[in-house]
């Protein structure tokens, strides 16, 4: 049989066995951030599709998230920590620079047979996580894998900045990936990048390039810097053409799509996507008012809450597909 897109001649497929999610108790509104900067519930409502965020408290930090998103997933895979052979943790917003996040998950786990490490894909990191664990079970090297998309983008927001902070949230989702039927699973991933295009949304201090320093600090180089208006319509492109190229490397087509699961950016980069792509909206799962973008968590959590409001059903064709900074975008293909 040839070989087309991510097919692999095995007898079987990767699929996702259990999911999790983890969002904290605190609820900022756009009500909220009307008295914090100069917005309103209707201009964020109009421009974004937003109408509420989760912060997480102190002294929780983003692998506390990843690690609550992940007992559940652990839980329905009837899995323990000690059966995890990798753990992949997408995030821009681990808990230190080293060690991983993904290491400290497994500490908190007692998963002490993984091999462990992060991916920094910024908003499409979930999906570049779950491409990577498929194709190391598929290659036979692990049985099963963790992958967590965990965010807490409140630590890198501008709070005084109301183009960006009545964006943002905090959150966490995971699911458990292993050998499933040949007729079930991911049946195509398709990832992307353009680093050229890397400064349209970035955090500039920190690293190696701008060592934290009283400047740094002075100068808010340690916050989200976005530029929203060019990174629209690229957007719009990225995310479509990413899940028109998943579908076409198998023969399908937007036809065939019975849920979208899209990046939680903004509700008109999505609807435009949708309509690129030819899906109508009542097969596209959103839930980015609840949440706002919670970047590599978006898609992880919107995957969990499609699934647990019974938008998809077993033999669902379901495609998540994401863009983020770098740039990077990505598409997965799942038959459930």
């Amino acid at each position: 049989m040839k070989k087309t897109g991510t097919e692999t001649r095995q007898k079987f497929s990767v699929g996702i066995v259990g999911l999790g999610a983890y969002l904290p108790k605190k609820i900022l509104t756009n009500f909220d951030l009307e008295k914090m900067v100069d917005t309103t519930d209707e201009w964020i409502t109009t421009r974004t599709g937003i109408k509420e965020r989760r912060i997480s408290r102190k002294n929780e930090p983003t692998s506390e998230l990843a690690t609550k998103a992940a007992r559940e997933a652990l839980k329905e895979a009837k899995l323990s920590g000690k059966n995890i052979e990798l753990i992949i943790v997408a995030t821009v917003t681990s808990d230190m620079s080293f060690p991983s996040t993904a290491c400290l998950l497994q500490r908190n786990l007692g998963a002490m047979n993984a091999a462990c490490f992060d991916i920094a894909a910024a908003c499409a990191g979930y999906i570049y996580a779950i491409t990577c664990a498929q194709q190391f079970i598929a290659a036979g090297i692990y049985k099963n894998a963790l992958v967590v998309g965990a965010e807490e983008l409140s630590t890198i927001t501008d709070w005084t900045d109301r183009n960006t902070c009545v964006l943002f949230g905090d959150g966490a989702g995971a699911c458990i990936m292993k050998k499933v039927p040949k007729d079930r699973g991911i049946i195509s991933t398709y990832l992307g990048a353009d680093g050229r295009e890397g400064d349209l949304l970035i955090l500039p201090g920190g690293g190696s390039a701008m060592p934290p320093s009283h400047k740094t600090i002075d100068e808010k180089q340690h916050f989200i810097h976005m530029r929203g208006n060019e990174l629209f319509k690229t957007a719009v492109k990225k995310m479509a053409g990413a899940a028109a190229k998943a579908l076409k490397q198998i023969g399908m087509n937007s036809n065939d799509v019975d849920c979208l699961v899209p990046h939680q950016a903004n509700v008109r980069i999505i609807k435009a996507a949708a309509r690129r792509l030819g899906i109508p909206e009542e097969k596209v799962y959103l839930n980015i008012d609840r949440y706002g973008n919670m970047s590599s968590a978006s898609s992880a959590v919107a995957l969990y809450d499609a699934y647990k409001e019974g938008k998809i059903k077993r033999g669902s064709i379901v495609v998540m597909t994401a863009f983020g900074g770098g740039l990077t975008w990505g598409a997965c293909v799942i038959k459930w």
